[in-house]
C-alpha cells in the first residue's frame, strides 16, 4: 500500500507522526507491505512552492492509494489571494463520502455508555459543495439586498454511491444496520431522491436491515438513545451537523477520526481542525488521528480483500483502547496528564508487545 503524509498546520506536526508511528508498526506485526511518502500541503506547500495545495502534492497524491492529511489551519490564511485557500483534495480526487464513526469508552466521561456508530455523509454535493450549481461561484447569491438564496444540488449518482459505501461498511459490522437520515416528507425531490436511491441499494444487500428516520428525529433520538443506531448515511449538510452531533455524545472533537473515500483512494483526516492555541505545546490529543490513520488500512484490507491490513486494524483498536481504558498515559482533554508523544507511545509500546 502507498501512502502519502501530509502534515497540515499547527498540531497537525504533533499528531501526524504519531498517527505515522502506531501505523508503521501495526503494518510491521500484521505483515503489510506499506510505503510512505512526505508531500507539502498548507503552510508548508505555500512556503515551499507558493500555493497552499501545490501541484507537485496533487501529482504525487495520484500515485498513492491513500494518504493522511493532518488538520488545515485555514482560517488564519490571508483573504482574497488564490493562493491561500482550504486546499480542495476531496474534490481534486471525488471523494465522496466522509465516514466518521463516534464510540464511548467506558474511562471517558461521555453523555451516552455503549455507543458505536459509524456515520456516512455524502460530500461532493448539497448544501456545502458548489460544483454542481449554476447560480453563482459559491452556491449561493443575493438577487437584491433584502433576498439571499442558497441551492441545493442531489444526483443519483451521488446518493447511490454513498450509500452502496454505508452498506459496504454495515456488512463488516456486527449489527448489520443502515439508517438512513433524510426530511423527504418536505424536500420531496432532493431528500426523495436520496431516499429512492438507498432503497436501491438496500436492495442488493438483503443481509443489512435497513431503515429511514426524518433529520429531526434521529437528532432527537441520538441525543436519547444512540445506542439504537449502527451505520447512518444521509447528505452533505445534515452529515456535517450530526457527525459533531455525534462526537459530542462520546467526548467531543478530539475523539472523532475521519476518513474520505472515492472509488480508487482514500484520506484519512481527523474531525478537530489545527487548534492553533495549543499548537507546539504537544498536549493535543493524537487519538483521532491514529484512529483516522487505522481507518484507513481497513478501507484498504476491505476494498482489496487484504486480511492482513485488516489485522493491522484491529491491533490499533485493541491497543488504542487499552492505553485509553488505563487512563495513565491519555492527554488533559479526556481526563490524562499526558502529553501527545506520552499517549502516541504509549500506543506503539502496546502494540510492540503483541510484536
Amino acid at each position: 500500500m502507498k501512502i502519502g503524509i501530509l502534515m497540515g498546520d499547527d498540531i497537525g506536526y504533533e499528531v501526524v507522526p504519531e498517527a505515522v508511528k502506531v501505523l508503521s508498526a501495526a503494518a510491521k506485526i500484521a505483515k503489510c507491505e506499506v510505503e510512505w511518502s512526505n508531500f507539502p500541503i498548507g503552510k508548508e506547500g505555500h512556503n515551499l512552492h507558493g500555493n497552499t495545495t501545490p501541484e507537485v502534492t496533487v501529482d504525487g497524491l495520484k500515485a498513492m492509494d491513500g494518504w493522511i492529511m493532518g488538520p488545515i489551519g485555514h482560517q488564519a490564511y490571508p483573504r482574497n489571494d488564490p493562493t491561500w485557500i482550504m486546499p480542495p483534495i476531496r474534490k481534486i480526487f471525488d471523494l465522496f463520502a466522509s465516514i466518521k464513526p463516534v464510540r464511548s469508552y467506558n474511562n471517558i466521561n461521555s453523555v451516552h455508555k455503549k455507543v458505536d456508530i459509524v456515520f456516512v455523509r455524502e460530500v461532493t454535493e448539497g448544501m456545502q459543495s458548489w460544483d454542481t450549481t449554476i447560480t453563482s461561484d459559491s452556491g449561493e447569491y443575493r438577487p437584491n439586498s433584502e433576498i439571499s438564496i442558497g441551492s441545493r444540488v442531489i444526483t443519483r449518482k451521488g446518493s447511490n454511491r454513498v450509500a452502496r459505501e454505508a452498506f459496504k461498511i454495515a456488512q463488516k459490522r456486527d449489527r448489520r444496520k443502515v439508517t438512513a437520515a433524510h426530511k423527504e416528507a418536505v424536500y420531496r425531490l432532493t431528500c426523495g431522491m436520496f431516499a429512492e436511491e438507498c432503497r436501491k441499494v438496500a436492495l442488493e444487500f438483503p443481509d443489512v436491515e435497513f431503515e429511514e428516520i426524518h433529520i429531526d428525529t434521529i437528532a432527537a433520538h441520538l441525543v436519547m438513545k444512540p445506542q439504537d443506531f449502527d451505520v447512518v448515511v444521509t447528505t452533505n449538510q445534515f452529515g456535517d451537523i450530526l457527525t459533531d452531533l455525534g462526537a459530542g455524545l462520546v467526548g467531543g472533537l478530539g475523539l472523532a477520526p475521519g476518513l474520505c473515500v472515492g472509488d480508487t483512494q482514500a484520506m484519512s483526516q481527523a474531525t478537530h481542525g489545527s487548534a492553533p492555541d495549543i499548537a507546539g505545546q504537544n498536549i493535543a490529543n493524537p487519538f483521532a488521528m491514529i484512529m483516522s490513520g487505522k481507518m484507513l488500512l481497513e478501507w484498504f484490507g476491505r476494498e482489496n480483500s487484504d486480511p492482513n491490513f485488516q489485522k493491522a486494524s484491529e491491533l490499533i483498536d485493541s491497543a488504542v483502547e487499552m492505553v485509553i481504558n488505563d487512563a495513565k498515559h491519555t492527554t488533559i482533554d479526556i481526563g490524562g496528564s499526558s502529553s501527545t508523544q506520552i499517549m502516541g507511545n504509549a500506543i506503539y509500546e502496546m502494540l510492540e508487545k503483541n510484536l
